[in-house]
Protein backbone atom coordinates (compact mmCIF):
# COMPACT_ATOMS: atom_id res chain seq x y z
CA UNK A 1 0.00 0.00 0.00
CA UNK A 2 2.49 3.21 1.36
CA UNK A 3 5.93 1.29 -0.86
CA UNK A 4 3.58 1.87 -3.82
CA UNK A 5 2.62 5.32 -2.98
CA UNK A 6 6.73 6.03 -1.92
CA UNK A 7 7.54 4.57 -5.57
CA UNK A 8 5.75 6.72 -7.23
CA UNK A 9 6.44 9.97 -5.43
CA UNK A 10 10.30 8.87 -6.59
CA UNK A 11 9.01 8.73 -9.51
CA UNK A 12 7.07 12.13 -9.64
CA UNK A 13 10.82 13.32 -8.33
CA UNK A 14 12.32 12.01 -10.80
CA UNK A 15 10.11 13.36 -13.42
CA UNK A 16 10.51 16.59 -11.58
CA UNK A 17 14.42 16.86 -11.84
CA UNK A 18 14.24 16.18 -8.08
CA UNK A 19 16.30 12.87 -8.15
CA UNK A 20 19.44 12.07 -8.45
CA UNK A 21 19.78 8.38 -9.19
CA UNK A 22 22.92 6.52 -9.24
CA UNK A 23 26.02 6.54 -6.90
CA UNK A 24 28.00 9.28 -8.87
CA UNK A 25 24.55 11.93 -9.23
CA UNK A 26 23.76 10.90 -5.91
CA UNK A 27 27.58 11.96 -4.27
CA UNK A 28 27.46 15.02 -6.50
CA UNK A 29 24.23 16.09 -4.79
CA UNK A 30 25.37 15.36 -1.42
CA UNK A 31 29.30 17.12 -2.25
CA UNK A 32 27.36 20.33 -3.21
CA UNK A 33 24.59 20.49 -0.30
CA UNK A 34 21.53 19.91 -2.73
CA UNK A 35 20.45 16.56 -1.33
CA UNK A 36 18.11 16.36 1.49
CA UNK A 37 17.55 12.70 1.56
CA UNK A 38 19.61 9.62 0.61
CA UNK A 39 18.17 6.62 0.09
CA UNK A 40 19.74 3.18 -0.61
CA UNK A 41 18.03 0.03 -1.54
CA UNK A 42 17.52 -2.70 1.34
CA UNK A 43 20.22 -5.07 -0.90
CA UNK A 44 22.74 -2.29 -1.00
CA UNK A 45 26.05 -3.88 -1.15
CA UNK A 46 28.09 -3.15 2.70
CA UNK A 47 30.76 -0.46 0.67
CA UNK A 48 27.77 1.30 -1.20
CA UNK A 49 26.05 2.14 2.68
CA UNK A 50 29.00 2.61 4.18
CA UNK A 51 29.95 5.62 1.28
CA UNK A 52 26.31 6.76 1.24
CA UNK A 53 26.69 7.13 5.18
CA UNK A 54 29.79 9.37 4.97
CA UNK A 55 28.01 11.34 1.79
CA UNK A 56 25.12 11.98 4.13
CA UNK A 57 27.47 13.38 6.40
CA UNK A 58 29.71 15.83 4.40
CA UNK A 59 26.26 16.78 2.46
CA UNK A 60 24.49 17.41 5.93
CA UNK A 61 21.60 15.24 5.55
CA UNK A 62 19.59 12.12 6.19
CA UNK A 63 20.06 8.64 4.83
CA UNK A 64 17.50 6.18 5.01
CA UNK A 65 17.15 1.99 3.56
CA UNK A 66 14.12 1.79 1.59
CA UNK A 67 12.18 -1.70 1.95
CA UNK A 68 12.98 -1.43 -1.87
CA UNK A 69 15.23 -4.12 -3.61
CA UNK A 70 17.67 -2.32 -6.07
CA UNK A 71 15.47 -4.57 -8.75
CA UNK A 72 12.73 -2.47 -7.49
CA UNK A 73 13.82 0.85 -6.86
CA UNK A 74 15.14 0.48 -10.11
CA UNK A 75 12.11 -0.62 -11.76
CA UNK A 76 9.94 2.81 -10.47
CA UNK A 77 12.59 4.78 -11.79
CA UNK A 78 12.83 3.24 -15.16
CA UNK A 79 16.17 1.69 -14.76
CA UNK A 80 17.29 -2.01 -14.53
CA UNK A 81 18.33 -1.56 -11.07
CA UNK A 82 18.92 0.94 -8.71
CA UNK A 83 21.03 1.09 -5.42
CA UNK A 84 21.42 4.95 -4.41
CA UNK A 85 18.83 7.72 -5.03
CA UNK A 86 19.66 11.41 -3.43
CA UNK A 87 16.58 13.61 -3.10
CA UNK A 88 17.03 17.30 -3.68
CA UNK A 89 13.82 18.97 -2.57
CA UNK A 90 13.04 18.94 0.73
CA UNK A 91 9.24 18.53 0.28
CA UNK A 92 9.03 15.52 -1.61
CA UNK A 93 12.03 14.55 0.81
CA UNK A 94 9.58 14.83 3.83
CA UNK A 95 6.50 13.19 2.06
CA UNK A 96 8.76 10.50 1.23
CA UNK A 97 9.94 9.75 4.94
CA UNK A 98 6.37 10.39 5.95
CA UNK A 99 5.01 7.55 3.90
CA UNK A 100 7.73 5.61 4.57
CA UNK A 101 6.65 5.92 8.72
CA UNK A 102 3.17 5.46 7.75
CA UNK A 103 4.15 1.49 6.95
CA UNK A 104 6.46 1.24 9.39
CA UNK A 105 6.98 3.91 12.07
CA UNK A 106 9.31 2.32 14.23
CA UNK A 107 11.68 2.48 11.74
CA UNK A 108 11.19 5.65 9.81
CA UNK A 109 9.29 7.30 12.05
CA UNK A 110 12.54 9.12 13.75
CA UNK A 111 13.51 10.50 10.29
CA UNK A 112 10.08 11.54 8.84
CA UNK A 113 9.94 13.81 12.20
CA UNK A 114 13.18 15.87 10.86
CA UNK A 115 12.72 15.30 7.58
CA UNK A 116 9.29 17.71 8.28
CA UNK A 117 11.17 19.98 10.74
CA UNK A 118 13.11 20.58 8.28
CA UNK A 119 10.53 21.61 5.64
CA UNK A 120 8.72 23.73 7.74
CA UNK A 121 12.20 26.26 8.54
CA UNK A 122 12.76 25.65 4.98
CA UNK A 123 9.24 27.27 4.12
CA UNK A 124 9.50 29.82 7.45
CA UNK A 125 12.74 30.90 5.43
CA UNK A 126 11.61 31.39 2.30
CA UNK A 127 8.49 33.22 3.93
CA UNK A 128 10.24 35.09 5.90
CA UNK A 129 10.96 39.23 4.73
CA UNK A 130 13.73 39.34 2.81
CA UNK A 131 16.13 42.42 4.20
CA UNK A 132 17.57 44.38 1.92
CA UNK A 133 21.99 44.73 1.99
CA UNK A 134 23.34 47.33 3.54
CA UNK A 135 24.75 50.05 1.01
CA UNK A 136 28.33 50.19 0.24
CA UNK A 137 30.20 53.43 -0.19
CA UNK A 138 32.93 53.21 -2.62
CA UNK A 139 36.01 52.71 -1.40
CA UNK A 140 38.23 56.05 -0.24
CA UNK A 141 40.29 57.18 -2.93
CA UNK A 142 39.45 54.91 -5.26
CA UNK A 143 37.00 56.92 -7.73
CA UNK A 144 35.76 55.23 -10.66
CA UNK A 145 35.40 57.87 -13.15
CA UNK A 146 37.38 57.75 -16.14
CA UNK A 147 40.89 60.08 -15.67
CA UNK A 148 40.53 63.32 -16.66
CA UNK A 149 42.30 64.32 -19.56
CA UNK A 150 45.31 67.06 -19.29
CA UNK A 151 44.26 70.50 -20.38
CA UNK A 152 45.18 71.33 -23.73
CA UNK A 153 45.11 68.09 -24.77
CA UNK A 154 42.68 67.32 -27.57
CA UNK A 155 41.71 63.17 -27.98
CA UNK A 156 43.60 62.83 -31.14
CA UNK A 157 47.13 64.20 -30.33
CA UNK A 158 48.64 61.13 -28.54
CA UNK A 159 51.57 62.82 -27.05
CA UNK A 160 52.65 64.40 -23.69
CA UNK A 161 51.85 68.26 -23.60
CA UNK A 162 55.07 69.19 -23.26
CA UNK A 163 56.47 67.10 -26.45
CA UNK A 164 53.87 69.44 -28.66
Amino acid sequence: MSGNNVLSLLGLALRGGRLAVGEEPAALAAKAGQARLLLTSSDAAGNTLRRVEHLAEEGHCLHLTLPFSKAELGGALGRGSAAVAALTDTGLAAAVAERLAQADPERYGEAAARMELKRRRAKERKEAPRRDPPKREPPQGRDRRPPKRAEGRSPGDGGRPEER
